[in-house]
């Protein structure tokens, strides 16, 4: 696969830093409580996310991500990076849903957002949380041949990365929550503030 490496680079710039020294009395004729005080002024800036991302999907396909896709790619680690592996292609596998969420599958995982404006914060799904997100739900969130499954499902979009809770990996959504316990290997899957079969 080929990776295109960025550098963000951050700028820290110390502005003039002033030291007037009037002593511990009255010297001159100058109070010390009105002399001026150290100052200090510390300004950073960080490189914007990129544009675009290019690249080689499954058959070597050029893939080009845009918006909070490619930023959220730029800003994955390496290892977010290896299990998401190529980009799948096809309209099935990217685009946008008619809720305006924008997807890009992988061969391990997804990464979505609410919407393509700049700034949206982009998520990565992958693993046990992914599968189970993925399972067809009715309404209720109870695993159904005929429901409705990823973010036009019963738990929506996501709305946080796999996170570390205890021993547990958790993946938070717009109406509920995706529990993995790894050494375990069972997910837990809440719906609307009420746990429902996994489906796995």
């Amino acid at each position: 696969m080929k990776t295109i490496a960025y550098r963000h680079t951050a700028i820290v710039g110390l502005a003039v830093v002033a030291l007037v020294t009037g002593g511990c009395s009255n010297v001159n004729g100058v109070d010390p409580s009105s002399s001026p005080r150290i100052g200090l002024i510390a300004t950073s800036e960080t490189a914007a996310p990129p544009a675009e991302v290019k690249l080689t999907g499954e058959r070597d396909v050029e893939v080009t991500l845009t918006g909070p896709i490619a930023a959220k790619y730029a800003s994955a680690t390496e290892y977010q990076r290896q299990a998401l592996g190529k980009p799948l292609t096809g309209d099935r596998n990217a685009g946008v849903r008619e809720s305006g969420l924008v997807f890009q599958q992988f061969q391990g995982g997804v990464i979505t957002a609410k919407n393509d404006e700049a700034g949206t914060p982009g998520y990565i799904t992958w693993g046990k949380i992914r599968e189970a997100w993925n399972v067809q739900r009715d309404p209720d969130g109870v695993p159904a041949v005929t429901g409705e499954n990823g973010s036009v499902g019963p738990l929506g979009a996501p709305t946080s990365d796999e996170n570390a809770v205890g021993d547990l990996l958790v993946t938070t959504f717009e109406h509920g929550k995706i529990e993995y316990d790894p050494k375990t290997d069972q997910v837990k899957v809440t719906v609307n503030g009420k746990v429902v079969p996994s489906g796995l």
